[in-house]
């Protein structure tokens, strides 16, 4: 393969320079020139033309005629690594799994294509970081002596796809995308330009001979640099690692899938024999109390199509003159805004305190739904007056403190009521049709609906 020449790129306006420069020569930018490859006059004309001669229009169809298959899908043997997918691994899919280094997304991977592998289905591990014998440690560690899958120490790209061709696997993985590097481009590995360029071509040869191919990418501070968000669009799934290195216990979390919902997440615990599936995750995110304590609130999140409960804690304390506003899990600017609700429709007032807010068990909300919850947390923190036991809210608080309904509102609740809890404040517009048994329910329209049924139920 000859090599062609490189040129450089501006992200702004597309404007291209023979050589790298800190400006743009065209809308004089700063720093957005890449690095790329150009073809030839030739090329690009022999290109055309044969294309001109030898391809065919291709035929139209109208969208309604078009029959909708549905995906064949290869389970893993990770019932939450499937649910993250949409059910497991598609042919001719390209996965991309990105998280911090030393998270666990070798591990994880080592031990799905080893499950995929004696189910019958053929394998490749491609590892671009380790040697094939510092795999094979790992693979003892994690009690897989005699496992099979074929391992490949390479980081040239066209040598990988040499071997992808010559033994067409059904999955691949790519371990990692920052290591891999082609002839083509005279970048670094790692760079923008040589990530983005080498997961094109794996892109292209996965459509091409239908294998899955999996690319772990690691994540920067910056998230820009060599990390998954360059390859975010070329990809069908974007998976993100996410958890504390000093716990336990990892998320997986899909943001991205063509092929399946969004916003699913699967939970791991590490154990000593690698990663495992933690069949009921809402034990993980709430906090052992003997007795209720002040200050701490239970809500159901939504996290895809999975109801999780969790437990929002909050501490408020005297503060200084500039009090602080911290929040781990939650928005910090909706914890601000909360505040001020709390204020004015009810009456609650913490201009003077320290307010910190904590979704237990490293989780991230991002959903509004846990905005009764966060109230009623710190309203108890401030009070020093414990939530009724056996007591869960959510709700989205808006500005004219009004209590806006939640979605799947039935499936949260019934969620609460299986783990035994048996008294829950939520919107109005959520309020069961059918009472559920063993859970009382009060429907509210304001917060201050909701504090004066807590002193009641006191």
């Amino acid at each position: 393969m000859a090599k062609e020449k490189t040129i450089y790129a501006c992200t702004q306006c597309g404007g291209t320079s023979a050589k790298w420069l800190g400006k743009c020569p065209h809308c004089e930018a700063w720093n957005t020139l890449i690095e790329g490859v150009a073809e030839s006059a030739q090329s690009t004309k022999h290109r055309y033309h044969t294309h001109a001669q030898l391809a065919p229009s291709q035929s139209l169809s109208v969208l309604s005629e078009i029959e909708a298959n549905d995906v064949e899908r290869t389970p893993t043997g990770h019932e939450e690594l499937d649910r993250v997918l949409g059910g497991g691994l598609v042919r001719g899919g390209v996965v991309l799994m990105g998280g911090d280094p030393g998270i666990g997304k070798s591990t994880l991977l080592l031990q799905a294509v080893d499950r995929l592998e004696r189910g019958g289905v053929h394998c490749l591990y491609v590892t671009g970081e380790e040697s094939g014998p510092q795999v094979a440690l790992r693979a003892r560690r994690l009690g897989l002596d005699h496992s099979q899958v074929q391992v490949m120490a390479e980081t040239h790209l066209e040598r990988i796809l040499a071997t992808l061709e010559a033994q067409l696997p059904k999955v691949a993985v790519i371990d990692s995308i920052q290591t891999v590097y082609s002839d083509q481009l005279s970048s670094a590995p790692g760079s923008v330009a040589q990530v983005r360029e080498c997961a094109a071509h794996l892109t292209r040869l996965a459509k091409a001979l239908g294998v899955t191919i999996i690319l772990v990418g690691h994540v920067t501070k910056e998230g820009a640099l060599a990390g998954p968000r360059v390859l975010e669009h070329m990809v069908d799934t974007v998976l993100y690692f996410e958890g504390d290195t000093h716990s336990s216990f990892r998320l997986v979390r899909a943001i991205k899938n063509r092929f399946g919902a969004v916003n699913e997440m699967g939970v791991f615990a590490m154990t000593e024999k690698g990663l495992k599936g933690v069949s009921n995750p809402s034990a993980i995110f709430l906090s052992q109390h003997p007795e209720p304590v002040a200050g701490s609130c239970v809500m159901v999140t939504l996290e895809g199509t999975r109801p999780l409960l969790v437990e929002i804690q909050a501490l408020v304390d005297a503060g200084g003159p500039n009090p602080r506003r911290l929040s781990v899990g939650l928005e910090r600017d909706r914890l601000a805004m909360l505040l001020a609700v709390l204020h004015r429709h009810a009456g609650v007032s913490c201009m003077d305190q320290d307010v910190f807010v904590n979704a237990v068990g490293g989780v991230r909300i991002s959903e509004p739904a846990a905005d009764l919850a966060v109230l009623l947390s710190i309203h108890s923190s401030l009070k020093g007056r414990a939530l009724p036991k056996g007591f869960i809210a959510f709700g989205v608080v808006g500005l004219a403190g009004e209590v806006r309904p939640a979605p799947k509102g039935q499936e949260r609740l019934k969620e609460a009521a299986k783990l035994g809890f048996t008294r829950a404040v939520i919107p109005k517009a959520n309020a069961p049709k059918t009472p559920i048994e063993g859970l009382e329910v009060k429907a509210i329209e304001r917060i201050e609906d909701a504090f004066s049924w807590i002193r009641e139920m006191r």
